[in-house]
């Protein structure tokens, strides 16, 4: 079973985390030797499989194929499901879990699964399709992390597409950080978007996805690298 490390010696959040709290990677790595990691992909699917959706037409308004990367891609299911896509001819996934990527290489081996440390992880190559759910509030400088995938992870003319279930509209994930007992970077919709804005994205569209009657779905991002 291949783990393979990326240029990192770092720890997987960019502060260290007070004392008492749990680092993610510890949280992920339990899921993953319990089986939640299928709970999680459960849950998360129709959000997935909307933001994808919206993403592809763009990506492909230019290009006949595309390359795609998923960071904090837990078991690989989302690598799985973006590579059966006709179009796309690379899909490689990144996680700080050493669990969930041991999962995804014993199930998959056709695309790449690496532990990565982030924010400070480096990519080998650069893809036109950047993919992220429930990841990147976990970062305690998740803007860091916004300009590390637009400068060092996107292709020019690339895109990438994330969601994010804790942000501060979204009440009942207010009391997930001391439930899970782990740092979660709260923000509002507002405050999200503009940081998008701020590392240099263009064509920046924000919706609520998978949003039901008394649920207001994963709040998703999506932006292109490179001008209007």
């Amino acid at each position: 079973m291949r783990t393979q490390m990326m240029l990192l010696s770092m720890a997987f959040f960019d502060a260290s985390p007070r004392m008492s709290m749990k680092q993610a990677t510890d949280v992920f790595n339990d899921w993953a030797h319990r089986g939640r990691d299928e709970g999680m992909e459960r849950g998360h699917g129709p959000a997935v499989r909307e933001m994808l959706s919206a993403v592809y037409k763009r990506v492909l308004s230019n290009n006949e194929s595309f390359s795609f990367a998923d960071l904090g891609c837990g078991n690989g299911w989302v690598v799985r499901l973006a590579s059966e896509h006709e179009q796309c001819r690379h899909a490689d996934g990144f996680d700080g879990a050493e669990n969930m990527i041991e999962k995804a290489n014993a199930v998959d081996s056709e695309n790449g699964y690496y532990l990565a440390m982030f924010p400070d992880a480096k990519p080998s190559m650069r893809y036109d399709l950047i993919h992220s759910m429930e990841f990147i509030y976990y970062l305690h400088n998740p803007k860091k992390m916004l300009q590390s995938i637009h400068d060092e992870w996107l292709a020019e003319g690339g895109w990438a597409v994330i969601g994010i279930d804790h942000y501060a509209e979204h009440e009942e994930s207010l009391g997930w950080p001391e439930a899970l007992d782990v740092h979660m970077s709260t923000f509002t919709e507002k405050e999200w978007i503009e940081m998008w804005h701020e590392v240099g994205f263009s064509e920046v569209h924000a919706w609520r996805a998978n949003q039901t009657h008394g649920k207001p779905g994963t709040l998703a991002i999506l932006g292109k690298k490179g001008a209007q």
